[in-house]
């Protein structure tokens, strides 16, 4: 086939696509046809392809996807706006307790911020899928410990925790001797 029918075939998927696309899931989709590297080339080509114009090639936790630039998004909300996500200051400060310190516990989220934890914002933390369980502290009780997910990254942008801004020191640091 073609390079130029096999980089169709990418951008058309990637158009296609709902969510990002892996590039295990992209060599799926493709039926194995073409080796990793080839769609890794062809990746690049895409992003190439985009060079100056309103869409770019984004890579993101869970891969890639086809995005309208930033630069043109007034223009995209003035023609179909929507109701701006708003998070409350309690759930981005125990949402960045959670990506700062993970995994923590409930109890940890408490030390840290210094006042209870609303249920309901953890609530909304995992209906969002941003924080999932992941194991338990083996401490009387054995509280759930909570961490990020790649839901998380993608919402903001992330491609790993290593993106995530330099945190200044003004949070208390978690007591290790649980």
């Amino acid at each position: 086939m073609s390079p130029q029918v096999q980089l169709n075939q990418l951008e058309a998927l990637l158009f296609a696509s709902e969510s990002a696309l892996s590039l295990a899931r992209l060599h799926d989709l493709l039926q194995q046809a073409y080796r990793r590297e080839e769609i890794l080339a062809g990746l690049l080509q895409l992003s190439q392809r985009y060079h100056g114009s309103a869409l770019c090639l984004q890579q993101g936790a869970e891969g890639w996807r086809i995005e309208i630039r930033p630069e043109y998004a007034e223009v995209i909300q003035a023609a179909w706006p929507e109701r701006p996500l708003k998070l409350s200051q309690a759930l981005v400060e125990i949402l960045s307790v959670i990506a700062y310190h993970q995994p923590v516990t409930r109890s940890d989220i408490e030390q840290i911020r210094g006042v209870a934890v609303n249920s309901q914002i953890l609530r909304t933390l995992f209906d969002r899928q941003w924080i999932v369980e992941r194991g338990h502290r083996e401490v009387a009780g054995r509280p759930a410990l909570l961490v990020t997910t790649r839901v998380f990254l993608e919402a903001f942008g992330l491609q790993s925790l290593a993106d995530l801004p330099v945190l200044e020191q003004t949070m208390t640091p978690l007591a290790t001797d649980c």
